[in-house]
């Protein structure tokens, strides 16, 4: 462990199964480009991807619209049937990086911890393509599912969606857009320490400000970065905290990392769908950090709390 590893580490309390992502983190180099941006981040998250299981189906297709050919690909494990329960992933990258490849290993562990098959969604990347691009290819995507079930082989009454960091925000977006137009009626929702608006005012922001993987520079630079019209601030597609109805949303699970600058923007979305009378729970992965879904193969403590979601979503994929 590098000395400046041991002293973010003693900061701020930091699980020691954390290590192994901070160590491929430190070795990521400075980017000053968009394009470096991304490259490095695909290098990094490469780095902590590992084999699929043997027997698990995966395929890439496209959902054709007018705006955007989607990249999706379908995980489908050894088990699964005809019409299985989907889980519809969503991948994380501050809006701006990341892609099919950049979340494979968080997708395919996504089907085999829960039996359901995956489809795991791309979408057009800011700065870019500005909201609302990627909320709507992810609804897109999700309504193409949906109403293709023999295409996917699932049960279109039994979709949970999921999603990570940007991703968090598009799946509770989704989810808010999909009960608003009367769209695909989802079972679940898992949403992993997501980024809910764009001002940073929240006790979070400042205890953890200068959190590593993710601080409150670039949290408040990449949505910004997806938001650059003022008008897209209060709009709830865009900022699932500005929404003013969270009844009637598909149960949640809130799982954040307890060293993140957004970290209190999950917990105040899951108080306000449950005083509106939407099942949510909320949960803290203690001594943890942005994107600790990554690392579940570094220590038993980041693999319980894969496995918290994979429960959750299980729970409610394969109610009979």
């Amino acid at each position: 462990m590098s000395p400046a590893i041991a002293e973010v580490v003693a900061r701020y309390g930091i699980h020691p199964d954390m290590v192994p992502m901070l160590e491929e983190f430190e070795r990521v180099p400075q980017a000053d480009t968009i394009e470096e941006a991304r490259a490095t981040w695909s290098a990094f998250c490469r780095a902590a991807n590992r084999p699929r299981p043997e027997g698990m189906t995966v395929s890439d297709s496209v959902v054709a619209t007018a705006a955007f050919d989607i990249p999706v690909r379908t995980y489908r494990p050894t088990a699964a049937s005809d019409a299985s329960p989907c889980i519809f992933y969503i991948h994380g990258g501050g809006f701006m990086t990341g892609d099919l490849d950049t979340n494979d290993t968080v997708a395919w562990g996504l089907a085999q911890e829960t039996g359901a098959v995956v489809v795991s969604t791309d979408y057009r990347l800011a700065p870019e393509s500005p909201f609302p691009a990627a909320h709507d290819d992810c609804y897109a995507a999700l309504c193409h599912v949906h109403d293709e079930p023999l295409v996917y082989g699932i049960d279109p009454s039994r979709i949970a969606i999921c999603g990570d960091s940007a991703g968090g925000n598009l799946a509770a977006a989704v989810a808010l857009a999909a009960r608003d137009r009367k769209g695909p009626k989802l079972c679940a929702q898992a949403i992993l320490y997501p980024g809910f608006r764009t001002e940073g005012t929240l006790p979070s922001f400042t205890t953890y400000a200068h959190a590593p993987i993710q601080n409150a520079e670039s949290t408040t630079r990449y949505r910004l970065n997806y938001m650059p019209d003022p008008a897209s601030h209060t709009n709830p597609y865009a900022c699932p905290l500005m929404a003013t109805d969270y009844g009637n949303l598909p149960t949640a699970l809130l799982h954040v990392a307890a060293i993140d600058a957004a970290r209190d923007e999950g917990k105040l979305y899951a108080e306000r769908m449950n005083a509106a009378g939407s099942a949510a729970t909320y949960r803290v992965a203690e001594g943890m950090i942005h994107s600790f879904m990554r690392a579940r193969f570094d220590g038993p403590a980041a693999a319980a709390e894969f496995k918290v979601i994979t429960d959750f979503l299980a729970k409610y994929l394969f109610v009979v």
